[in-house]
């Protein structure tokens, strides 16, 4: 890796080597284009930057701690720590970028934010920001997931937000998706298209990873005054990709620290089953960018599934697709039943009900630390888990 990786990656027309890019209806390219000078201009500037850091230390609480599992790590052996994210107001990384991108939407004067969502974070995060800056918020959210994650449906529209129910297909996070675009391009000019993830078409696997770097930051910086040395591991769950990449982006030039990226293996390795894309998928173009996908015989998206609503989604971001391809992120698989018992050693055994999807993160150290017992283990937990508790118990119900 270089130093100057960041410099580097993506290039001027938003490519991680083959990955990434921009793959739009010709109405958008001018949008697209305002979005990137926007950003390159306002990232540089004291004012923004100012602001946003304000924003981050008085509003959204950060840094937000690391934290040493002690009775974790006597059960299972190696040392793990999780940085905390799901302290962050709102209960996970996804603000990061929403006050972010909503600063941005009031620079370039748009009146309303759009969004998908599937666990519902990236709504709520987005419904604060736009309650924050004083703007229009339109969630798009599959009718399974809302059904899934109906606290989180409820707090979006306290917030203010109207939440667009999505009943085709799947009626999941990559309809949401296909239904929140659609509705962005109906007005491109008054809206912005808030993207939940480091996916999307340039400038967006950008912008967020960048405004997401700030837990990758704290984390290193922490851990070393904590321990003195760099973990032996960092591990994040991986949907689309915007948690991780916000951890990884910090270790991504020790080549001494291994970093493992964590997959839904679902119920099973049949296609439709899982949503491991990195693990089953092929190159191909999804919602305006090129990336890995999991594609049925035609080569269309293929359904997919994950008992965490924010990480079923057929594609991931460019940016994890080319680390995979360079050798420089290992990605493998978490499955439901590992999922689920995470959940509950994480609550039962140091008081933090984390969310599902970073529950597959937790199950991953969990494996590693039992495997290498002598090992240091981040794991970015990108979430709390109050969301899921319903769901939860209506579909497992307590551990025997």
């Amino acid at each position: 890796m270089s130093h100057n990786y960041f410099k580097t990656y993506p290039n001027k027309d938003g490519f991680f080597n083959e990955y990434g890019g921009a793959f739009i209806p010709p109405v958008l390219e001018s949008e697209m284009k305002k979005i990137t000078d926007a950003y390159f201009t306002i990232s540089k500037s004291h004012d923004f930057i100012n602001e946003l850091r304000s924003i981050r230390k008085h509003y959204q609480g950060r840094p937000t701690p690391v934290y040493y599992c002690n009775r974790l790590s006597q059960k299972y052996g190696g040392r793990i720590y999780l940085k905390r994210e799901d302290l962050n107001h709102t209960g996970a990384h996804k603000l990061n970028h929403c006050m972010g991108e909503a600063l941005l939407a009031k620079y370039l004067g748009k009146k309303k934010l759009i969004a998908e969502t599937g666990a519902g974070q990236h709504g709520v995060a987005l419904a604060t920001a736009a309650a924050y800056f004083g703007l229009e918020c339109e969630i798009h959210m599959g009718e399974v997931d809302i059904a899934k994650e109906h606290p989180n449906v409820v707090r979006m529209k306290i917030l203010g937000a109207t939440v667009v129910p999505v009943s085709h297909g799947l009626k999941t996070l990559k309809e949401a998706v296909d239904s929140a675009f659609e509705a962005y391009l109906k007005d491109p000019i008054n809206s912005i298209y808030c993207i939940g993830s480091v996916v999307g078409p340039h400038p967006f696997p950008m912008m967020v990873r960048d405004f997401q770097r700030v837990v990758g930051i704290e984390a290193r910086e922490q851990y070393m005054e904590m321990t003195g040395e760099l973990p032996d591991s960092v591990v994040a769950c991986v949907g689309g990709g915007s948690n991780a990449m916000g951890i990884f982006s910090a270790f991504l030039d020790d080549e001494e620290v291994a970093i493992y990226g964590v997959e839904p293996g679902g119920r099973s390795m049949n296609l439709g089953d899982h949503a491991a894309t990195m693990s089953f998928g092929t190159p191909g173009i999804i919602h305006g960018f090129k990336c890995y996908t999991l594609q049925d015989e035609n080569g269309e998206p293929s359904p997919v599934y994950s008992v965490a609503s924010g990480l079923d989604y057929p594609g991931v971001g460019p940016e994890h697709s080319m680390l995979k391809d360079i050798k420089r992120v290992n990605y493998d698989v978490i499955n439901d039943t590992e999922c689920i018992d995470a959940f509950y050693e994480l609550s039962r055994l140091e008081g933090i009900i984390p969310a599902l999807e970073s529950s597959h993160a937790v199950a991953y150290a969990l494996k590693l630390a039992q495997k290498y017992p002598q090992s240091s283990i981040l794991v970015n937990l990108s979430g709390r888990g109050d969301k899921d508790i319903d769901f939860i118990m209506d579909t497992f119900g307590l551990p025997k």
